[in-house]
């Protein structure tokens, strides 16, 4: 090979896990992600937690319009969610235990859950 060539090699990319830099950039690639949102959106790290009162079907239907709008976000910046960690927390007496969606995918329901990733609602 001639110093003018140039061979294939493997392209490395991302952040090691457990980096301070991972959860920085991550939180500057989300910054928007609550904008247009009509619930209480948290974020931490890698962890997100979408809240709202499910007492009413006006209440349930802006939870699932915001879980909407997340996919349709998660669509243009060329991300997905992952939805098998994404759990619905029926909260309150009053809880209407609506079956919410991401994109075409139900959430699974839960009446606990351990750790910090989960989509909630009250009622």
């Amino acid at each position: 090979m001639s110093s003018a060539e140039s061979s294939w090699r493997p392209a490395t990319s991302g952040v090691p896990q457990g980096s301070v830099l991972g959860p920085f950039l991550l939180s500057l690639l989300i910054n928007d992600l609550h904008e247009e949102l009509e619930c209480t959106l948290s974020k931490f790290a890698d962890d997100t937690k979408l809240g709202g009162v499910a007492d009413t079907p006006e209440g349930c239907a802006a939870i699932q319009r915001d879980l909407d709008r997340l996919e349709r976000w998660a669509e243009r910046n060329l991300m997905k969610f992952n939805k098998g960690e994404c759990t619905v927390l029926h909260l309150g007496r009053n809880n209407l235990m609506h079956q919410y969606r991401l994109g075409v995918d139900l959430l699974q329901s839960s009446s606990v859950e351990r750790d910090l990733v989960s989509w909630w609602t009250t009622g």
